[in-house]
């Protein structure tokens, strides 16, 4: 195949030699060293030229980090499945000291890969159907019950799929059921947030500066840390996509400290799905397959995603870094997560679900973050009777986020009426006094 590589770049006048080959799981790299002032962006787009001549369904090209020559990534005759017990056995993982740690699979040189979620601190999972996603999701779930207990970690599960999560119910690690109902999960994703702030004012009154100095000073009420893991971040923006949006965003803008870590993963790689603001605030990424190099630069900025092979080959981009790192996902098998599950339910520790974060009303938060242009916005919208977010936006030139949260306060009070599509929602009464509503 080295040959034939030289042969097939040569013939489009391309000269280069293979220095190397690294055989990985399901791709090997061949790295080339090319003639001085050759540059890269020529040898990248032959790739699908290079793939029929291999005779390779995709073949990605990329920099080799630390030496002068490229990789060609080309997809290996005989795939080996990287199980979860032989990370779980790695000594990468065994020797790992955070307890967020979690294994990933193995890298191009079948090298374990194990992260650290308290490091990062946010971890966004993108990629099409079959890709390999769940999986993902289900090996970093496993790798925090396998080392963690519901001390050290509480989990809140949103999974609007209803199907991907539901068998982690009935562990002790859970704060409460896993949430299916879009609706509830932006109640619970208020919780989320309103529980940061109050750790935030123990933690100050404490006179610590993060969790990790709060819990060794503290030992008798020590906090664990949360991780609030959204298996379908599309399903949750359809329903209440300012509010999804605004949490996610101060979650991941403040909760580092306070122990709080968001995992989000999605199946719809478009702008309005994972939108500037969760971007911005989540540099951890996790790409797998999908189907255009649009799709992947939403995801990781650039593209290479596009290239990827499927059932669980992923590029991994941790936090700080300009390059992401090829992977083979890890394999976790259902019959595996059920023996795990199985595991830990009869290790007879109560069960304490908090119930009350899902009925309590969505208005604890609302009030929590109350909005001083509120009465402003009430005037405006009774005189023009109609409501909208673009409608605010114009009158007081705030950003569509801060509108459309406006808009869902006053819907809460009764004020105007639910969406009605593209249409301005209706306004429902002809005078509201906030005065009458404070001192109640």
């Amino acid at each position: 195949t080295a040959r034939k590589l030289e042969e097939t770049l040569e013939s489009f006048g391309v000269v280069g030699k293979v220095v190397g080959i690294t055989r990985g799981p399901i791709v090997n790299r061949y790295e080339m060293e090319l003639e001085p002032g050759t540059k890269i962006s020529r040898v990248s787009g032959l790739s699908d030229d290079i793939a029929l001549h291999l005779a390779v369904s995709q073949v990605r090209v990329a920099a080799v980090p630390g030496k002068a020559a490229i990789g060609i990534e080309v997809p290996a005759q005989q795939n080996d499945v990287v199980s979860i017990r032989d990370m779980f056995e790695s000594r990468d993982f065994i020797e790992a000291t955070s307890p967020l740690s979690f294994v990933l699979g193995k890298d191009i040189a079948g090298k374990p890969v194990v992260s650290d979620l308290s490091k990062m601190p946010h971890l966004l999972i993108a990629g099409s159907t079959g890709s390999g996603k769940s999986v993902c999701v289900n090996t970093i779930i496993n790798s925090f019950l396998f080392r963690m207990s519901p001390d050290d970690v509480k989990l809140l599960m949103i999974d609007p799929k209803v199907v991907e999560l539901s068998g982690y119910n009935g562990i002790p690690h859970l704060i409460l059921p896993v949430v299916t109902d879009p609706k509830k999960a932006a109640i619970a994703l208020g919780w989320a947030v309103n529980q940061m702030t109050e750790r935030y004012e123990l933690i100050a009154e404490a006179n610590c500066r993060d969790i990790d100095s709060y819990n060794l000073a503290h030992p008798e009420n020590k906090m664990p840390r949360i991780v609030v893991l959204i298996d379908e971040l599309a399903d949750l923006m359809m329903v209440a996509p300012n509010q999804v949006e605004d949490s996610i965003a101060r979650i991941s803008q403040m909760a580092r400290a306070a122990g709080i870590h968001l995992i989000v993963a999605t199946q719809r790689p478009s702008a309005d799905v994972i939108t500037g603001l969760i971007k911005t605030n989540i540099p951890a990424r996790i790409a797998f397959s999908v189907s255009s190099a649009i799709d992947s630069r939403i995801i990781l900025d650039m593209g290479g995603a596009e290239k990827l092979l499927g059932r669980g080959d992923m590029l991994f981009l941790p936090p700080g870094s300009s390059k992401p790192r090829r992977i083979q996902g890890a394999l976790i098998t259902d019959e595996e997560i059920t023996k795990i599950v199985e595991f830990i339910k009869n290790q007879d520790i109560e069960i304490e679900y908090d119930e009350q974060v899902i009925e309590a009303p969505a208005e604890v938060e609302t009030h929590a973050m109350e909005d001083e242009l509120l009465p402003d916005a009430i005037r405006v919208v009774l005189d023009q009777r109609s409501a909208s977010a673009s409608l605010l936006q114009r009158k007081f030139r705030i950003g569509y986020s801060r509108a459309g949260r406006l808009v869902d306060m006053m819907e809460e009070r009764g004020i105007v009426g639910p969406p009605q599509g593209s249409k301005p929602r209706e306004v429902l009464v002809d005078f509201y006094d906030l005065n009458s509503e404070e001192e109640s």
